[in-house]
């Protein structure tokens, strides 16, 4: 195993069986910054690499890759080429070195594997490993954890012998181990889908306490049995539950919850709310399509929103919502932000967050 100084490639991870999507995905963000390259991804792994024909245009994608672009990504690591063949006996001394080869120092050192099922085993190995090697870094001086300029260490193990090893970046990177935030089901939301909502707070808000304040004013289409309503709740927000089905009785009995018994496609509220969320089963470009006239109307100020995606060409169904949304509120002259992130506690859909942000012209993403 001989050490690079020179990082190689891209390791993106994402939810095992979506590895076509992230590949598909990556490559047109490489094109449209001038970047071409090859995609190597085994199905059903969680991980994929990407890999430039041009090493010198890795530098390109690390100053205009931005990780929040990229919906079927859950981390976005800059590697260097595949280390094999690490010495049962002593894997501590090979992978220091090549570690000092790419960065002199870190903020963090994170030890990780694929979110699969066949790594659950390598995960018991990797969490043995990860306290002897975590002092030796320690002991050489190479971690300072108050340092925001420094760049994470990742050790991504494919087994017990083979690691890439990379780098991320504060603010370009997603800021938990594995890609996958550590939330706890609370014992009195009425449904699981209420991590989802919490997740997506935590991804797409920058200060959710000022985003989410209470007395705000919400719109839950197809709320019941009211997970998601649960989440804007508990932060003290007025929320118009739409949905025929029944909601939780807690969740009514709050003071702050009006149950409607209408069509979440047809209801429109009196007067303009804060939030609206949306985690309707239906067709992706009727939902997209139902967000955009809520904020080109002037009904809401921002909105997440589930897709629920089709078993194929799911990539090309969510750029199609994407232009749906452009469209319409292009058409209606607003300017927004708009991003898409299949989250840790998505399944086989991806949520999506859209503002408004000013007049067009000061479109970005979000």
């Amino acid at each position: 195993m001989k050490p690079t100084n020179l990082l190689a490639g891209v390791v993106l991870y994402c939810r095992a069986g979506f590895e076509k999507e992230a590949a598909a995905e990556i490559q047109q963000h490489a094109l449209d910054l001038g970047v071409q390259g090859y995609v190597k991804a085994q199905p059903a792994s969680a991980y994929l690499l990407f890999t430039p024909y041009d090493p010198a245009t890795l530098d390109l994608l690390r100053a205009k890759l931005r990780f929040a672009d990229l919906c079927f990504a859950r981390q976005l690591i800059y590697v260097a080429p595949l280390i094999q063949n690490l010495p049962a006996d002593d894997r501590i001394t090979p992978l220091l070195a090549a570690a000092a080869t790419l960065a002199p120092r870190y903020s963090a050192v994170w030890l990780e594997t694929a979110d699969t099922n066949e790594a659950k085993a390598l995960s018991v190995f990797v969490r043995k490993f990860e306290t002897p090697f975590r002092r030796a870094v320690e002991r050489a001086g190479a971690v300072d954890e108050k340092s925001s300029q420094l760049p994470r260490l990742h050790l991504f193990f494919i087994d017990s012998a083979t690691v890439y090893l990379g780098l991320s970046w504060l603010g370009n990177a997603s800021p938990w181990v594995m890609g996958i935030p550590r939330l706890r089901f609370p014992r009195n939301a009425p449904s699981r889908s209420t991590l989802k909502l919490e997740e997506a707070f935590h991804t797409f808000l920058e200060e959710p306490e000022r985003a989410l304040q209470p007395g705000m004013k919400a719109v839950d289409l197809g709320a019941a049995p009211g997970g998601w309503t649960w989440q804007l709740v508990r932060r003290s927000l007025r929320v118009t539950a739409v949905d025929n089905g029944p909601m939780a009785p807690e969740l009514l009995d709050s003071g702050i919850v009006e149950h409607l018994r209408a069509d979440g496609f047809r209801y429109r509220p009196p007067s303009p709310v804060d939030w609206l969320v949306c985690d309707m089963v239906e067709q992706p470009a009727r939902i997209a399509a139902l967000v955009a006239r809520w904020l080109a109307e002037g009904y809401a100020r921002q909105a997440i929103f589930n897709l629920k995606l089709p078993m194929k060409k799911r990539y090309e169904e969510v750029e199609r919502c994407r232009d749906i949304i452009a469209r319409s509120l292009e058409q209606a002259g607003v300017g927004y932000a708009l991003a898409f992130k299949q989250l840790y506690h998505d399944r086989e859909e991806v949520t999506g967050f859209l503002r408004l942000a000013g007049r067009t012209g000061e479109r970005r993403g979000a």
